[in-house]
């Protein structure tokens, strides 16, 4: 089952169910890519129609934040649980047995992150990697396609991770990507993910705030995000278009 928030159509999955069907998706052999929005994504699709394109194509949308998943049960098409990047990329990689490759960070970012899944996840192995500072995509796909992945972790931020993925999935053909933020900054030890008790009362938006002050300009967008929600509810509940 899926349901839209705002436009933005999301998939109604446990993390379970989000592994499950990545590893059905990569015994297709075929190409696909996932992608992981959370409210800020979703407000930038409405200014921004390539990137709703980009995540409108997807193979699979994970609700990656407290403010989707609570959209979704307004909007009376509920998500069972929020799925982050983070928690699906490490749920994946338990399950998994294959070879990835790494894309994005800063230089240094990768290979450290990729020494990490090393170390944790051995029948993983990581093929490749690549810091997120190129400006032609030619030349890291041709890395790419060379190492051969199962697997492809895109962590180039918001909208650019999308929009590569959109854009090179034929070109990757046989791979499933996945956008995945700043996972590899977590993995590699360079940020801290909010401890456990903040995210179990759901405020690690919060901590990362605290953390980075530097987001709250992209956080400004949560007042706008939940008024237009809050207006495609009542147009919902009324019948009107």
């Amino acid at each position: 089952m899926t349901g839209r928030v705002l436009g933005v159509r999301f998939d109604a999955v446990t993390l379970h169910g989000a592994v499950e069907r990545a590893l059905a998706l990569m015994a297709q052999g075929r190409s696909a890519y996932v992608c992981t929005p959370n409210p800020e994504i979703v407000w930038a699709c409405r200014k921004n129609a390539d990137l709703l394109a980009a995540i409108e194509g997807a193979d699979m949308t994970l609700a990656d934040g407290v403010g989707v998943v609570w959209a979704c049960r307004r909007l009376g098409c509920p998500v069972p649980e929020r799925v982050t990047g983070y928690d699906f990329f490490l749920a994946l990689l338990e399950r998994f047995s294959g070879r990835v490759y790494l894309l994005g960070g800063a230089p240094g970012v990768a290979r450290e992150a990729a020494a990490v899944i090393g170390q944790r996840f051995p029948a993983v192995q990581v093929c490749g990697f690549h810091d997120g500072y190129f400006e032609s995509d030619g030349p890291v796909l041709e890395q790419i396609r060379r190492a051969e992945p199962d697997l492809l972790a895109v962590c180039l931020g918001s909208p650019r991770q999308e929009l590569f993925m959109a854009r090179n999935r034929q070109a990757l053909d046989g791979c499933l990507m996945a956008g995945l933020g700043g996972s590899l900054d977590v993995l590699s030890g360079r940020k801290r993910r909010a401890p456990a008790g903040w995210i179990r009362l759901r405020l690690e938006w919060l901590y990362r705030l605290i953390r980075e002050p530097g987001r709250l300009g992209r956080m400004m967008c949560l007042p706008g995000f939940v008024l237009a929600l809050l207006a495609q509810s009542v147009k919902k509940e009324t019948g009107l278009k």
